[in-house]
């Protein structure tokens, strides 16, 4: 495809998104409007902008390349998404949340569990958590779209990073939560029937069928490369061998880590607030469940494929032919696909990327704007004011992380803040919805405690990010404090959520617990 019919293309694409924002500029004039969209939502809007929102260019780009390097292991991801972060999160979560939200007048997340337990400290805590630990998973989304766009475009990543980064900037800051679910629903949009195209074309150009690809897949397992079938790779139609490095990476940090993470995402836990009833919130389970299917599903399994393909064109496996595991979906993408399929995946990575982004940036804004700043001033403040500009400088803040990130960091960043988020909050979060005994205090120090832990985790025990940092060489003399197996690769949440859970139930069963007349616990 031309340069002039892809400038095109993006044309038409921000001019929807220019529109789109606008709309939610002029229809977000109070704080409930640029907060919670009004709380009026289009089932099927809230439920394609959950999804949206959920799925970033870290699933396409990352876990697609983690995909194509270790097989299809990942779609057990797709049905813990499908169960967990959709059937579960709207029942048994997204419909209590929504009644008590609205019965609390809470705005935002870390608003919600501040006023659930009728303590400032919780929102405060919440909101900052939300603020520092944030703008790492924004980065690896920014790096996501802005490796593809450099690799179509084949212009500078800095510049790619730039225009990608400014782009959302302009619609969030202007559009609020509005704005922000209207361009998600186009942009889920995209993304569904840019995927459904991806899986018919992949096998199209492999010359096979699904079962005839599989059986080729597996008989590709004696090209795995020593260097991974020494840490449990055993083919790309099997799980790793059980109890090995890359088994416990797996299965830990990647399918547990994100399929019980997205309960206590803060950027998706208020779009339950976003709707007018429950009946709302029922209605949008299976338009949920089809696009997680449709999304996660197939690029974990077109990521698995590829490596026919790059066999078939450059006779060796996919990390072999690309080396950097964060392009290797986006290079498949260049060399397999039809000219004009490529820009329009672009816009299929750009509208992950601007739809997870718009909605973490908004997280950050509120978090630091009405949960931080406004919570603890003393002085009347116009929120949405001090909201925008926390979501100018949680874009900045995300922007320059972008440039401290190392390859194939993509997958592996998005888990991170997955845990720290099912560790900080989901124990306060459930007990809010279901344990009306629990206190104010055994909240706090759950939350204290279960981010404390994840820190210490990844700092002191979890490989990857301990060696990196050198903390623990520098202190202890070692790279991690326990070295024998399965601590070094034991996902830091499988650590810090249980000792988050033990303090929350400890603490409420040996405090004082006072209800006022709406059942809301004082600090």
């Amino acid at each position: 495809m031309n340069t002039f019919v892809l400038g095109l293309i993006v044309l038409a694409y921000l001019i929807s998104l220019t529109y789109l924002g606008f709309k939610g500029y002029k229809k977000s004039s109070s704080d409930k409007d640029y907060l919670l969209a009004g709380g009026e939502i289009h089932p099927f809007v809230m439920a394609i902008s959950y999804g949206a929102t959920f799925i970033s260019s870290s699933a396409i780009i990352g876990f697609g390349g983690v995909a194509a390097n270790f097989g299809m292991g990942l779609i057990w991801l797709t049905f813990l998404n499908m169960f967990v972060g959709v059937v579960v999160a709207f029942l048994f979560f997204g419909r209590k949340t929504r009644r008590i939200g609205h019965h609390l007048g809470a705005h935002t997340f870390p608003e919600f569990l501040g006023k659930s337990y009728n303590s400032k400290a919780i929102q405060v805590f919440a909101g900052a958590v939300i603020f520092i630990a944030m703008p790492l998973y924004a980065a690896v989304v920014l790096k996501g779209g802005a490796v593809f766009i450099e690799k179509i475009f084949e212009i500078d990543y800095n510049i790619a990073l730039f225009l990608f980064a400014l782009v959302i900037a302009a619609y969030v800051i202007a559009g609020g939560l509005r704005g922000v679910m209207y361009t998600d629903a186009l942009q889920g949009t995209i993304m569904f029937a840019s995927m459904i195209f991806l899986l018919i074309w992949t096998y199209k150009t492999i010359g096979m069928g699904f079962g005839e690809a599989n059986i080729h897949l597996s008989e590709m397992a004696s090209e795995v490369p020593d260097k991974l079938r020494a840490i449990g790779h055993m083919g790309w139609t099997t799980m790793p061998k059980a109890g090995s490095p890359w088994w416990y990476t797996l299965v830990t940090s990647l399918i547990l880590g994100v399929g019980i993470g997205v309960l206590a995402q803060p950027q998706l836990v208020v779009r339950f607030m976003t709707v007018k009833s429950t009946k709302e919130l029922n209605r949008a389970v299976l338009i949920g469940c089809i696009f997680i299917l449709a999304t996660t599903g197939i690029i974990f399994t077109v990521g698995a494929v590829s490596n026919i393909f790059f066999m078939q064109t450059e006779g060796q496996i996919a990390i072999n032919a690309v080396k950097d595991l964060d392009k290797i979906i986006p290079e498949y993408i260049k060399a397999s696909m039809p000219g004009w399929f490529a820009a329009i995946f672009m816009l299929t990575i750009l509208s992950a990327s601007m739809s997870t982004l718009s909605s973490q940036f908004h997280a950050m804004g509120t978090s630091i704007g009405r949960d931080v700043v406004s919570t603890l001033s003393k002085k009347q403040r116009n929120n949405t004011l001090t909201t925008r500009g926390g979501v100018a400088f949680a874009i900045i803040i995300s922007y320059i992380i972008c440039y401290t990130l190392s390859i194939g960091v993509i997958a592996r960043g998005t888990a991170i803040f997955f845990g720290i988020c099912a560790a900080t909050f989901l124990p306060a979060y459930f007990c809010s919805l279901y344990w009306k005994r629990t206190t104010a205090k055994a909240a706090l120090w759950s939350m204290i405690t279960g981010f404390s832990a994840s820190l210490f985790a990844l700092l002191f025990m979890h490989a990857k990010e301990s060696q990196a940092l050198g903390i623990s060489q520098f202190i202890f003399g070692k790279p991690v404090l326990f070295d024998k197996m399965p601590w070094p690769v034991l996902d830091p949440m499988i650590i810090s959520l249980p000792v988050s859970i033990l303090v929350i139930v400890a603490l409420t069963l040996i405090t004082k617990n006072t209800k006022t007349k709406n059942n809301t616990v004082l600090a």
